[in-house]
């Protein structure tokens, strides 16, 4: 059996300096600081639109670089979306080494520069 895709995804969120957990709105949200960064979207529940996702902060030009090169892959996301969030389905097909950088991606951009400075360290 696949591992669950919650389960990889919290692994990749929580290995991100000082990168927590918080239930919010039903779901699991991952932050710094408490600023967030990345939201999973369970199949069962309205968010998630009978498929898992995950909600990644976004710059609104890189937002609609990926859903247009592969719009089977990526989405704009409910609620956060107009903000530049991207929505990445999480499935079979999951390249899971392009979505952790894709949510460290997201994580550099709230997190402060101590944090960045020990992300960058080799």
């Amino acid at each position: 059996m696949p591992p669950n895709p919650l389960t990889r995804l919290r692994k990749k969120c929580l290995a991100l300096p000082e990168a927590h957990e918080v239930e919010a709105w039903g779901a699991p949200t991952f932050r710094v600081k408490n600023k967030l960064f990345a939201m999973f979207a369970s199949k069962n529940d309205h968010h998630g639109g009978g498929r898992n996702a995950v909600w990644i902060k976004a710059t609104p030009s890189n937002q609609s670089l990926m859903i247009s090169a592969q719009p089977e892959r990526f989405f704009k996301p409910p609620y956060v979306g107009p903000s530049g969030w991207v929505g990445v389905w999480l499935d079979s097909g999951t390249d899971w080494i392009e979505l952790a950088s894709l949510l460290e991606d997201g994580y550099r951009q709230i997190a402060p520069k101590k944090l960045l400075l020990l992300l960058d360290q080799p």
